[in-house]
């Protein structure tokens, strides 16, 4: 059940009266926030987005600039706060508070969103079995959250399947991309206290790469393994002095050409935010490279 179909069989002309009477109110918003000025007007923007692909897309933004969850969740609030006295008969309690689940849920604030879902079942109407599936959702997402590594991983798939094509889908494929970029990153920190340290934070970075290809954050992705490449290569040169014999131009010239060629995809795509930092990244690099074999490594 949406929103919008709840809000009416909510008893739509009482709600429609509320918000006549909220917008007439001599209390005025926070002047940001002042084109909203109802409950319906701010689920309905809230509504529109609830379906947005946040794995793969940006979340959306308002007209302030910031992202739509979190302002809506602002929103409500703000309309709590300042229209009490109109909300006081309690009959948009359960609109309002379903609404703050939908917006918490997506700023990762597992745990308040359900409350707010079983505040909002709680009033008994008709978003009553939709608000408490969704509590069952959060509660899962935060039980996810707290754990790591293939815990994590198989709890989440499970809810995935569970899930099918609802808007939890995108939810639950970001907190997979998550859970696998921390668990990188700390193989990444600790990858000198183990033999095989480096080869291990390589295959994480990389398998995040791969299993995320379709993520907003796949250049971010990118560029963490490109800075990983860089740093073995300036690490082996401090290791193996490139005028002693231990140095081998052929395996540093395999990281050169790994986190060149990982800047270069980055850098060479239009209108990706990321595209100044890797030609920054890259031609620092390449200057780098330079310095150690400048006939070798020119380009």
């Amino acid at each position: 059940m949406t929103l919008r179909a709840a809000a009416g069989r909510s008893g739509l002309a009482l709600a429609l009266a509320l918000a006549g009477s909220v917008s007439c109110s001599s209390h005025q918003p926070n002047p940001r926030y002042r084109p909203t000025q109802s409950v319906l007007e701010a689920v309905a923007v809230l509504r529109r987005h609830v379906p947005d692909d946040t794995y793969r897309f940006e979340p959306a933004r308002d007209f302030t600039g910031r992202n739509v969850y979190r302002a809506s969740l602002l929103r409500l609030e703000n309309l709590e706060q300042i229209h009490a006295e109109s909300l006081r008969a309690g009959h948009m309690d359960d609109v309002i508070a379903f609404g703050k689940g939908r917006s918490l849920e997506r700023l990762r604030a597992y745990d308040l969103a359900a409350i707010s879902y079983r505040k909002a079942a709680g009033r008994g109407g008709p978003l009553q079995q939709e608000a408490l599936a969704s509590a069952a959702v959060c509660d899962a997402l935060d039980e996810a959250a707290g754990l790591s590594g293939e815990q994590r991983t198989a709890l989440l798939n499970v809810l995935l399947e569970d899930q099918g094509e609802s808007h939890y889908a995108a939810v639950i494929r970001e907190e997979l991309e998550l859970g696998q970029l921390q668990d990188a990153q700390r193989l990444v920190t600790g990858r000198r206290l183990a033999p095989d340290g480096d080869v291990r934070a390589l295959s994480a970075l990389q398998r995040l790469v791969i299993d995320h290809r379709e993520s907003k954050n796949q250049n971010r992705h990118l560029l963490r393994l490109a800075d990983l490449y860089e740093e073995l290569a300036r690490e082996y040169v401090e290791a193996n002095p490139p005028a002693g014999l231990r140095f081998d131009p052929p395996a540093f010239e395999e990281l050169v050409d790994a986190a060149a060629r990982l800047y270069e995809a980055v850098a060479n795509q239009d209108g990706a935010t990321e595209r100044l930092e890797a030609s920054q990244r890259l031609e620092s690099f390449v200057a780098f490279t330079l310095r150690v074999d400048r006939g070798r490594f020119s380009r």
